[in-house]
């Protein structure tokens, strides 16, 4: 059975959607159709509960790089001191410098500004030029018309492309066979690439799931 996702759903999840989000989501069924996710109630809840962690309730567009030298520790335990080699203060509160070293030499990212270039952005924070370039692969097979992701990274953000972007990857990554499965800690890993707001992803669930009962 075909699952309709309406703009109307979606403000009740997030009063406090972004307009480029909301215009996605007002004109973007066929998108939902096309990559699997509309088949059943579960794939769509699994899915809109890991946009809404991704994007923070659909508000965020780019990912906040701007972390204490306290937070960096954290975050990246063994590349800053006390453990790793960096000196936390050095990268402090500057996100291009941030992203450049954490993301730089992987994910396809090969040029010195990389990093920061494909940082993460839009719905399921897309980061790496791999990912950008693989993107344009997919949402091309559905959306002729589709950008070039790796020459204008920033639209993904836009209106006409956000969803097809956040789908085709969602789909590309098994999500849909382990929404079958209601398997939210293997999604996790597969879109986060660990655990990371696990809970705040399990209450997004049981949110998402009252609405698409």
């Amino acid at each position: 059975m075909r699952v309709l996702v309406t703009l109307e759903q979606i403000t009740k999840l997030a009063p406090g959607v972004r307009d480029g989000y909301a215009e996605a989501f007002a004109d973007g069924q066929r998108q939902l159709d096309d990559f699997g996710i509309a088949a059943s109630r579960l794939r769509v809840a699994h899915f809109i509960a890991q946009l809404m962690h991704e994007s923070g309730g659909l508000t965020k567009e780019y990912e906040n790089l701007n972390y204490s030298a306290r937070r960096l520790v954290q975050v990246w335990p063994w590349r800053f001191q006390p453990h790793g080699p960096l000196d936390p203060d050095d990268y402090a509160h500057n996100a291009r410098k941030l992203a450049n070293e954490v993301y730089g030499g992987r994910m396809g990212n090969t040029a010195p500004q990389d990093g920061y270039i494909y940082r993460g952005r839009g719905l399921l924070q897309l980061t790496g030029k791999g990912n950008y370039l693989a993107a344009t692969e997919r949402v091309r097979r559905c959306l002729p018309a589709g950008p070039d992701f790796a020459k204008e990274p920033d639209a993904v953000l836009a209106p006409q492309w956000c969803l097809a972007v956040a789908a085709g990857e969602w789909a590309s990554r098994g999500c849909n066979q382990l929404a079958d499965a209601d398997d939210l800690e293997q999604i996790t890993r597969r879109i986060n690439g660990g655990t990371t707001g696990f809970a705040e992803r399990q209450e997004w669930l049981r949110q998402a799931r009252l609405v698409w009962d």
